[in-house]
Order: C-alpha cells, then sequence, then structure tokens
C-alpha cells in the first residue's frame, strides 16, 4: 500500500512554503503542495513534491488535494497585513469556502489529523485598547469581537474545525499564529506586515539617499513578532501532540512599532527623519502572546530573540531589492 499523503495548502505562500521545506528535511514522505498562484509566483517550490494550482475555495478542487491523504496542514486564505485585510473584509471572509470544503473533503478522505493556521486576531479587540499591553491568553477569544472581517472568518473556521474533531472524529489542530515574518516572504505591494514594510522603508531610505520614513499610526501600538523558524517548528510539535483546542503560536517579547523602527535602523546603520500616517491602518494599540498555554501543554514556546530575526530578514530583503533595482527580480 502507497504511503499516504501530506497535503500543504497555501504552499505557495510564506509560511506554506517554509513548512513545505520544513517537511522535506524531516522526511515526511509524499508531499502534495497546492496554491491557487501558478508555480512561477510561489516563494518557494520544490521538484520533488506533488505541486498544484487548484483554487480550494471550490469543493471539487479539495476533494483532489485531499485524494490519499494522511495529514492536512491548511494554510490557505486570502489575507495580507494590516492595510490589506482593513480594506478587503469581504475577500478575507470568503476564505471559510477553503477551510469548509477542505475540512469535509479531508474527512472524506479519511485524514488522520488536520492542522488549521488561525489568527491572533480572532482575540477581543476590548482587550486590546490601550498601550499598556496585556498577553492575550486562549481564553481572550470570548465573549467573541474578533478583528472585523479577517478575525470573524478565523474565529468561526476554528470553530469548525472544534465540532468536525466532535462530531466527526477528525483530529484537528489550530494555532493562533502572532505576526509571523522572516525571510521569503512578502516584502512589497501592500500584503506585507509591519516587520518587512519597515524593513523595505529603511533599505530603500538608505539606497536612496532619501533619509525620511513613514510610520502608520503614532509608533506606539504594542505588538510581538513571530520568527518564521518558530512558527513551523511549533506547527509541527502541535500537529504531532494531543492538544485539541486553539493555542497561541506567537513570541511573548513585545515591542512597539517605533522600537521595531530602531532595530531595522540600527542593522542598517542609519538614522531616519520620521514621520506617522495617523489615519493608516495599524489594527489593535497593543496585542502579545501569552505563552503559559504552550509551555505547559508542548514544553516549548518560540524563543528566537526579535533582533536576530531581524537581522536575517533585512539581509534577504536587502538582497531582493538590491536585485529588483538592477532589473534582476521581481517583488513577491
Amino acid at each position: 500500500m502507497a504511503d499516504s499523503v501530506t497535503v500543504v495548502t497555501g504552499a505557495g505562500g510564506f509560511i506554506g512554503g517554509a513548512l513545505v521545506a520544513a517537511l522535506r528535511r524531516r522526511g515526511a514522505g509524499p508531499l502534495r503542495a497546492i496554491d491557487i498562484k501558478p508555480a512561477s509566483a510561489w516563494y518557494q517550490r520544490f521538484d520533488d513534491v506533488d505541486n498544484r494550482q487548484l483554487d480550494l475555495r471550490r469543493r471539487e478542487h479539495c476533494l483532489e488535494a485531499c485524494a490519499g491523504v494522511g495529514d492536512v496542514y491548511q494554510l490557505a486564505c486570502d489575507m495580507g497585513g494590516m492595510g490589506f485585510i482593513e480594506s478587503n473584509k469581504a475577500l478575507c471572509m470568503l476564505s471559510v469556502l477553503i477551510n469548509t470544503h477542505m475540512l469535509a473533503a479531508a474527512r472524506e478522505h479519511g485524514a488522520r489529523r488536520y492542522f488549521y493556521a488561525s489568527s491572533a486576531c480572532v482575540y477581543n479587540t476590548e482587550k486590546q485598547r490601550g498601550y499598556e499591553v496585556t498577553p492575550l491568553r486562549e481564553e481572550d477569544a470570548y465573549p467573541a469581537m474578533p478583528e472585523d472581517g479577517y478575525g470573524w472568518e478565523k474565529l468561526f473556521s476554528e470553530r469548525m474545525c472544534r465540532h468536525f474533531s466532535e462530531d466527526f472524529d477528525l483530529q484537528t489542530r489550530v494555532a493562533r499564529l502572532h505576526n509571523v515574518y522572516g525571510p521569503h516572504g512578502t516584502w512589497d505591494g501592500g500584503r506585507e506586515k509591519a516587520p518587512a514594510a519597515i524593513c523595505r522603508k529603511v533599505i530603500a531610505a538608505k539606497v536612496r539617499g532619501d533619509h525620511r520614513i513613514e510610520i502608520w499610526g503614532d509608533g506606539r501600538q504594542g505588538r510581538s513578532f513571530t520568527y518564521i523558524d518558530d512558527c513551523v517548528e511549533g506547527i509541527g510539535r502541535l500537529m504531532q501532540s494531543d492538544v485539541g483546542e486553539p493555542i497561541n503560536l506567537g513570541s511573548s517579547e513585545t515591542v512597539t512599532i517605533n522600537d521595531l523602527v530602531d532595530i531595522v535602523e540600527q542593522i542598517a546603520g542609519i538614522r531616519l527623519d520620521r514621520s506617522y500616517k495617523l489615519d493608516a491602518p495599524k489594527g489593535v494599540d497593543g496585542r502579545s502572546s501569552d505563552n503559559t498555554m504552550i509551555l505547559d501543554r508542548l514544553g516549548w514556546a518560540p524563543s528566537t530573540p526579535l533582533r536576530d530575526g531581524i537581522e536575517k530578514t533585512y539581509a534577504w530583503i536587502h538582497d531582493q531589492y538590491v536585485a529588483r533595482e538592477k532589473g534582476l527580480a521581481h517583488s513577491v
């Protein structure tokens, strides 16, 4: 009997591509990578993987994706940074079709385990007002008042996973990801998140000799940022665990956006004049991950210092930026 297939959806994206790379290194067996984008636009792609371009909003494509499946890693959704999700609420909500059809297809094909990539945007926004950041515990998602659009879709899809586990005995695992960043991620074009956007802005200022930077909001927003290697490691540990309820997967190191700009400036060796775009999308005032549960249940938590992760991210984006300026690469 042939080995069952491990399926990664959203595999052409940032986290999905890194996850496929990690599964290959671990010898996970036959891998099937799925994304709606043409293969030429994937962030990472491997020739020894079954790469397929499918639209998982369509049920028949989900059934094709799950044929012969063992484990499913469901990361496909329409998303981006705060600028994107605040301006595209309906598109973000439509991602509910993906997880609904994928759960049904995974059940129909007898999947063993099903991982769902949720988000810290599920947390009650009333608990994230004010700049004094109180780390969010898993129970803080209720009473429900998530980020409008994207957060509601994620919270609803979490419930879908719960009920498929309860009613159909499909073993589901749910991680609430907190601001994942790193090399091989989106750094331009409108879907990038704060670490990549700030790295790009600092690089552009240095390359062009125009030492100014625009910051969205007043720079006092508090955040924790999770390095991609920690994210992928946590997904692997969670998938092999018996933790069936949603769990935080994020760094507990909290900084302001101004602090983040300070770090990138130090890495670049420059100081920039800052202006603040107060009417730009900025999200909640403060958000950080309480890692009590993940430490208790998995005996592990993300630990990459922000400075270390940003150094690697800055170096990668710098190379991409310079190559694009020379006409040798295109932005993804």
